[in-house]
């Protein structure tokens, strides 16, 4: 590969969509005093409450010390709580408070907007097939090589 088709590649053109997904993103929730990961922590607990650091940290595909600032954050601002002490083992599970459920549905109407806005190019079966390919592009990476 050359470096003047470089850019012609799927991982080139998968990180520059990714860029202007966050840089948007960003954008829209500054408005509800949210950041991306606060944003994608928060959608987490809005599905699955009780969630511990790591899992959080996992699927907001940020470390786990970087999650402790989020729910630092995001406890001190009152949209989640957390036990002072484990119920049990060392997770403390975190839950959203009614402010964080009701900032999250806020954020999340933006989010929604902003994702209509980049794929309004494709049709519903498009977007379908799109998410499918990801789906095992993301599998084939992370499965043995």
């Amino acid at each position: 590969m050359t470096q003047e088709d470089a850019t012609r590649t799927i991982g080139y053109q998968l990180k520059r969509v990714q860029a202007a997904l966050r840089a948007a993103m960003d954008g829209a929730l500054r408005a509800h005093g949210l950041t991306t990961p606060q944003y994608a922590c928060m959608e987490l607990l809005g599905r699955q409450p009780r969630l511990s650091n790591a899992e959080l940290a996992r699927g907001a595909f940020v470390t786990r010390q970087s999650m402790n600032v989020v729910l630092r954050n995001l406890e001190d601002a009152g949209l989640v709580s957390r036990p002072s002490t484990a119920p049990s083992g060392r997770a403390l599970p975190t839950r959203l408070t009614e402010a964080g459920e009701r900032t999250l549905e806020a954020a999340r109407a933006d989010v929604l907007a902003i994702e209509r806005r980049m794929t309004a190019g494709l049709d519903r079966a498009q977007a379908e097939v799109l998410l499918r390919q990801l789906d095992d592009m993301a599998d084939a990476l992370s499965g043995p090589a």
